[in-house]
């Protein structure tokens, strides 16, 4: 029955994260934003919509490890399983403006959410002023693309030259996309209850924490919307989109999803200490990751991607060693020892390898 209840809590959220992806991406592209803005701000608002309602229902109802699991397991999924999987199906162009302002705010908010954590606890002014943040962050958004529009000759290109060079589109209809955006709330609010209700019973059933459902089972559940809209985005060729997306959305997650927990909760949100001395590290560093992966050459290739998917499925079996006290730990700890340096003189090595050959372009030209 456990397993029943989260399975319609996760379809429940899924219908609800795609209506409310449809009809807000109608009202975006009504008022005239470019696609990468509607990525960062509509599309992963809309994916990041179940992360929401989930966190905030459970924080409110008094379970905040659900809460802080999913909001830290989702940043993480979204970057190492996400990203890892979308640039292998199609390797991922980086927008300039990703690498000069939405990745440095990613890794800012990320590094501001751990500052705030690290007594134990987070309050509810300090939930305020990260929702405060996201309010600052989106009307920023909304400003640049309205100001510069969708102009490929721009120095910091807000679309893709193929884009540029469309034919003006007619803009739908406002109604059926206001209606679609509050059926796609309703079922969120409905989904995330159903979700938590039979996530909280799977926790007492195993016999495990709160904080380890939330970073695995309810994180990649509430993540199937970034994950079914990232790849389908880089199936098409959206390669934009599937990029903002994941950075919009983790953005959201520390601003919207934690911020507004944290704001709701009765209480203080705890944090565990297991969550400080390891799944917010893990997220910082797949946060900070993401700035030499993107300035090599502008793209994400398909070994960097192999790279991000066994770094997450190496973090999610650490999980379960760890929960359960499997004899196996030690030996798998130190395997990590030995890979994840290996993993950073890979990406340090293409990094300089990227910075090598812009020189060289630059001093040629």
């Amino acid at each position: 029955m456990t397993i029943l209840l989260m399975i319609v809590g996760l379809i429940l959220l899924t219908i609800g994260a795609e209506a409310l992806i449809r009809g807000g991406s109608g009202l975006a592209r009504a008022i005239g934003l470019p696609s990468l803005i509607i990525g960062l701000t509509i599309v992963a608002f809309g994916t990041s919509a179940p992360e929401i309602a989930v966190s905030i229902g459970a924080a409110y109802t008094g379970d905040p490890g659900i809460a802080l699991g999913n909001a830290i397991g989702s940043n993480t999924c979204n970057i190492l399983l996400i990203l890892g999987l979308s640039a292998i199906v199609a390797p991922l162009l980086v927008s300039t403006q990703l690498v000069r302002l939405d990745v440095p705010v990613m890794i800012g908010v990320a590094g501001l959410a751990w500052l705030f954590a690290r007594n134990g606890q987070i309050v509810r002014w300090e939930g305020l002023v990260l929702f405060a943040l996201l309010v600052l962050y989106t009307g920023l958004l909304i400003t640049l693309g309205l100001r510069r529009g969708c102009d490929a000759s721009d120095p910091i290109p807000l679309c893709t030259p193929d884009e540029a060079a469309q034919p003006p589109q007619p803009a739908p209809r406002v109604l059926p996309s206001a209606v679609l955006t509050v059926v796609g709330l309703v079922l969120l609010v409905v989904g995330a209850r159903v979700l938590v209700s039979g996530a909280t019973s799977l926790a007492q059933a195993m016999g495990v924490s709160d904080l380890l459902i939330g970073l695995t089972v309810v994180a990649i559940g509430t993540s199937l919307p970034e994950i079914a809209t990232s790849l389908v985005a880089a199936i098409r060729g959206q390669r934009d989109i599937a990029v903002g997306n994941i950075v919009g959305s983790n953005i959201f997650n520390m601003l919207a999803v934690l911020g507004g927990a944290a704001s709701v909760a009765p209480d203080p949100m705890a944090v565990e200490p297991n969550a400080l001395q390891l799944d917010f590290p893990v997220m910082m560093a797949a946060t900070v990751v993401c700035l030499p992966l993107f300035i090599t050459g502008g793209r994400i290739s398909r070994w960097e991607g192999v790279l991000l998917l066994l770094s997450y499925v190496a973090y999610v079996v650490y999980l379960f060693l760890s929960a359960t006290g499997n004899e196996a730990l030690p030996a798998y700890r130190v395997g990590l020892w030995i890979a994840l340096p290996l993993a950073g003189l890979g990406i340090a090595f293409s990094l300089f390898f990227a910075l090598h050959t812009a020189r060289r372009r630059q001093t040629a030209g």
